[in-house]
């Protein structure tokens, strides 16, 4: 099989596809769909987004210093896009899109109440990267549907999670393996 080489662009696929709520009651809030994201850090539970300096949401955030990551299951696609589409500068996204703002302990800034993952995080430090500044940030806590909860165990595949790829939108499908399985030892079969 050959390869064609290609310049260097964004082309890392898929990625996930989340909204980013931020903001608070008194000063309004938020939302804005982010590709670039994902986890840098275990101990303690460190992430990032990267956005451009020219978004509404920017000014929020670095302002406040705090913002929610909303995991966007394929139901959520449509207000994902849309919330991507258009500037909190002009349209109240939490509206437009039908999403409900709830406000959790851990932070001023709302989660996405229909996201069936939102984690709430203290930016701790910007990143001035050209295009986009990264915001660094802990993760402060993770709030979980409880359809998605048993015996204490997240069954992530319940979320439904929607991924980006090169400008579309996809559901992820089927489990393929568990974290190990390429390397476990497998079990013979019992003897009859």
């Amino acid at each position: 099989m050959s390869k064609i080489k290609m310049p260097p662009s964004t082309l890392l696929a898929p990625v996930p596809a989340v909204m980013v709520s931020c903001g608070n009651k008194e000063e309004g809030t938020d939302i804005v769909t982010i590709a670039w994201t994902g986890i840098i850090n275990s101990h303690p539970a460190k992430t990032y987004i990267s956005v451009r300096p020219e978004r509404f949401s920017y000014g929020i955030i670095k302002k406040n210093g705090e913002f929610a990551i909303n995991l966007v299951s394929a139901d959520l696609a449509r207000a994902t896009d849309l919330c991507g589409m258009k500037t909190g500068a002009k349209v109240d996204k939490f509206k437009e899109a039908k999403l409900t703002p709830e406000y959790v302990d851990d932070a001023a800034c709302p989660i996405i109440a229909e996201s069936p993952i939102s984690l709430v995080c203290k930016v701790t430090d910007i990143v001035p990267l050209g295009s986009h500044d990264m915001f660094i940030a802990d993760i402060k806590a993770i709030y979980v549907n409880e359809e998605l909860m048993e015996e204490g165990k997240l069954c992530i595949n319940r979320a439904h999670l929607a991924a980006y790829a090169h400008g579309e939108y996809y559901a992820l499908g089927k489990r393929i393996g568990k974290f190990g399985f390429s390397v476990k030892k497998k079990t013979p079969p019992k003897k009859k």
